[in-house]
């Protein structure tokens, strides 16, 4: 494989750099097919998106997929997360089935919530997924409360909550690290900052140059990573969640990482120019790994190549489930809905 433009690719004389030797093959298969899961099944969305066979909008993730499963791939099974409007990539690094996914995005009964939840609400239980929001910064507070939860359940749980840049400017998001870090709770803030907070570039919305700097006014760990590197997404991770896990409270981690889609399906990118995005695009986390683990011996081009067809087989059948799937009851409109 050729090397990517502007990445740090690794050369194949240079020593295996420690966080991708931290890594054993097994967690690089896992890693690597899920980040093929995610790219595969926002394409596949958009797509259908694009025929008119789902309806509303979405926001894609397309390009954050380094964030998303590397932030995750340390989690226990019955750990937490709390998601956004762009949050199909937390969903399916948390190990959710894609059919049932596709199933809610069709608005089908068999999906997550029942068809109810769509594209910006799919929640995972079971899988500890407790949902994705719509409102900015509207994940956080709602960290605060799981994390309250497990301390007085005396419980080793975990709860990692994602939010974007343009949230860190909300007084959820201070009221939020301010909570936890007093009653030092088991949460990781996971701000993935992709450079815009809708149209706004966050050099213009924020005085200082990371957000994972403001933690030091919360008295609690702030780390900043390339969002794009899995190794290092990954190295960041996991002393976060060990600390959490221990007792020791939250950390800020803030992973830089850029939106190859625009904000929504109804964004139309006049606020940043293609050679900015292809600049990103030359930065791809997925064939940046790829290209180190070749160069590094760890993975045959043919390895990678069946992970990655595998996950495309995955989408495929998951897309012709959810096509198949029951439509709700419309006698059942009201099931599942509450209201004060």
């Amino acid at each position: 494989m050729a090397s990517l433009p502007g990445s740090r690719t690794a050369d194949a004389q240079a020593p295996e750099r420690a966080e991708l030797a931290a890594l054993g093959d097994d967690a690089l298969r896992v890693a690597l097919s899920r980040m093929h899961l995610i790219r595969k099944f926002e394409e596949t969305a958009e797509a259908s998106y694009m025929r008119g066979l789902i309806h509303g909008t979405m926001h894609l993730s397309i390009g954050q997929e380094a964030s998303a499963v590397g932030t995750t791939l340390k989690l226990e099974r019955d750990d937490y997360i709390l998601s956004t409007h762009r949050g199909h990539g937390h969903c399916i690094a948390k190990g959710a089935d894609p059919a049932r996914m596709f199933a809610e995005f069709f608005g089908k009964e068999n999906g997550y919530c029942r068809g109810r939840g769509g594209s910006m609400h799919i929640a995972d239980v079971e899988g500890g997924n407790l949902g994705a929001n719509g409102i900015v910064a509207g994940g956080l507070p709602i960290a605060v409360g799981v994390g309250m939860s497990i301390k007085a359940q005396k419980q080793h749980r975990v709860c990692m909550v994602f939010f974007g840049d343009g949230a860190t400017n909300e007084g959820a998001f201070h009221e939020s690290l301010n909570m936890a870090s007093i009653w030092r709770l088991p949460i990781v803030f996971v701000c993935e900052n992709n450079k815009y907070g809708m149209s706004m570039d966050i050099a213009r919305a924020m005085a200082v140059p990371n957000v994972a700097d403001r933690a030091s006014s919360y008295a609690i760990p702030g780390i900043a990573v390339d969002g794009n590197d899995l190794p290092a997404v990954v190295a960041a991770a996991e002393p976060a969640i060990d600390l959490a896990r221990r007792g020791g409270g939250p950390t800020l981690l803030e992973c830089k990482t850029y939106r190859l889609r625009g904000h929504s399906k109804s964004d139309r990118n006049l606020y940043r120019t293609k050679e900015e995005i292809e600049t990103w695009r030359d930065k791809d986390a997925i064939r940046r790994l790829e290209h180190e683990l070749v160069a590094h011996n760890r993975f045959a081009e043919t390895e990678l190549r069946a992970i990655e067809e595998a996950a495309h087989k995955t989408i495929e059948q998951a897309l012709e489930f959810a096509k198949a799937s029951p439509d709700p009851d419309p006698a059942q409109l009201t099931r599942d809905v509450y209201a004060d």
